[in-house]
């Protein structure tokens, strides 16, 4: 592909992106010339290479439509993509041999990027006349590092479930768990790959959860870092979509928002640019990071299970009131976030008022 058909990148901008990267790896603005070095000295990195296996290509576009990092400059000119099946001009013998040649002679230095699960039953999908999960063993063992890209290769996902008839697996069922990095997602921000990518160039494997997942970006609950968290503590909520308050900020956990269960940096890297996010459009939080998802978070637009919600009734939620609710309430960890919301003094914005009101008079 023609480096032409995209925009030059300058050296203001080149920083900028170093300066984003930098923020989605929980950085200082000061390391953004550390970035930029790593970078601009890639073509000595490790090559990267990209399969494609049962997913919507969901992944793929929500990078290359990236601007702030911009993808297309990262991956053309900066990690040395030697096999990206979505947007290769080359096809059928001519890519094999490609990327057959970059797992001979790059042994050992390639990142290998999954995008999509992996069907365990013969023919349920292949690439030149060989089943996924052959490719992906092939691909992995001469890895430096596998990224899990997307909620499908890390979790299974949508094509993973139920009743799954291709009995599909997520990579790390395939290959095990121990060079392999979860970056959850449907689709995966493009940021996370970026800056995971410049993670393992500058440092190494980055620090997991439990479930794979890069801590620096899915170690928080959404739901903590959400600019709706305020209504929940003061018990304002969406009651159905279309209702006024869907654009007053008031919480969506009664329309379905699942961000007390979902953990990721949504609401600190955002979307489309930083411009906006799910919650922040009044679409409410669908749980897609998370390693149950679809199946445990449908349907989409109902609410949690057994979750307590402060000022149910028009009684404004206090410490004592969340105490009464907290072991229901802690199986999906909405309990443990409003009591330390309670223990922060994040649940007095209205009664911060009242207090002010009874001393004024």
């Amino acid at each position: 592909m023609s480096r032409e058909l995209f925009r030059e990148v300058s050296r203001r901008d080149f920083l900028k992106i170093c300066g984003g990267v930098a923020a989605a790896l929980g950085l200082s603005e000061m390391s953004a010339s550390e970035v930029a070095e790593v970078l601009a000295a890639s073509a000595k990195k490790p090559p990267v290479v990209w399969l494609e296996f049962g997913s919507c290509s969901g992944c793929s576009t929500s990078f290359l439509n990236a601007d702030s990092p911009n993808a297309v400059d990262v991956i053309l000119n900066h990690l040395s993509v030697r096999y990206i099946e979505v947007i290769m001009a080359a096809q059928g013998a001519q890519t094999e041999e490609v990327l057959h040649e970059t797992i001979e002679k790059e042994a050992g230095n390639y990142i290998a990027v999954i995008e999509g699960a992996v069907p365990t039953l013969d023919g349920y999908g292949m690439i030149a006349d060989r089943n996924f999960y052959d490719v992906l063993k092939e691909v992995a063992a001469k890895a430096k590092a596998v990224i899990a890209l997307g909620s499908c290769a890390a979790y299974g996902g949508i094509p993973a479930a139920k009743p799954n008839p291709g009995q599909v697996k997520p990579v790390s069922e395939i290959i095990g768990k121990e060079k392999v990095i979860n970056i959850p997602g449907c689709a995966a921000n493009p940021s996370w790959l970026i800056s995971t990518v410049v993670h393992v160039l500058m440092f190494g494997m980055p620090e997991l959860d439990s479930f794979g997942r890069p801590k620096f970006i899915y170690g928080q609950c959404i739901h903590d870092n959400c600019e709706r968290r305020a209504s929940f503590d003061e018990g304002m909520y969406v009651e159905k979509y279309g209702d006024t308050e869907v654009g007053r900020d008031y919480c969506l956990v009664k329309v379905g928002c699942k961000g007390p269960n979902t953990h990721s940096n949504c609401p600190q890297i955002r979307w489309n640019g930083s411009k906006s996010w799910c919650v922040a459009v009044g679409a409410g939080c669908i749980g897609c990071v998370e390693p149950s998802f679809p199946d445990a978070f449908m349907p989409f637009h109902d609410r949690l299970p057994d979750l307590a919600l402060p000022g149910w009734a028009g009684i404004r939620a206090d410490a004592d009131l969340i105490g009464t609710v907290l072991g229901a309430a802690t199986a999906i960890g909405i309990g443990v976030h409003a009591v330390g919301a309670a223990a922060k003094g994040k649940l007095g914005k209205r009664a911060a008022h009242e207090e002010q009101a009874k001393t004024e008079a």
